[in-house]
């Protein structure tokens, strides 16, 4: 039997989880063995710029933590997981993505967005989704062609009036 000290250390745990996960727009379990040094510190940096950030779990803590907020991910946290939690809906994803692609260690299993959740299909689609900064420019775009269109349907309009 576990001494009570340990029982409060890991009740402190899974409360720090349940925490995060609460405060975090969105989240991911990924598979990082035979990750290096080297790569885990650079993945750290590039979640740290998008707002976002990692940690390994013991399992069986992640799924308290999990159950408590009546998240079903158990038959994700097979083997060694972390989980990247992220103040953004898709920054942790787009980041996990694109080192995934230069890191065949790391490999997304699945994760939450916007209260559903996830498998890897559906992250490898969100990891598609262009930047919020993408996005807006491509809005700005589509109401700039709105408007030049007006302004060219004015003009010949007048052109044909003054005929």
């Amino acid at each position: 039997m576990p001494s009570v000290k340990v029982l409060e250390m890991k009740q402190g745990i899974v409360s720090e989880i349940k925490d995060k996960l609460n405060s975090s727009k969105s989240f991911v379990l990924f598979d990082y063995r035979g990750m290096t040094d080297n790569d885990t510190k650079d993945l750290r940096i590039k979640l740290r710029e998008n707002d976002s950030d990692y940690k390994v779990y013991k399992n069986t803590l992640l799924k308290i933590a999990l159950k408590d907020l009546n998240i079903d991910l158990d038959s994700y946290l097979e083997g060694p997981t972390a989980i990247a939690f992220s103040n953004d809906d898709i920054a942790a994803i787009k980041v996990l993505s694109e080192c995934s692609k230069n890191n065949s260690a790391l490999v997304l299993k699945a994760g939450m967005v916007e209260g559903n959740v996830a498998d890897k299909d559906k992250l490898d689609e969100f990891a598609k989704i262009p930047s919020r900064e993408g996005l807006y420019t491509m809005l700005a775009g589509g109401m700039i062609q709105i408007v030049k269109d007006l302004s060219i349907a004015l003009n010949l309009y007048t052109e044909q009036k003054e005929n």
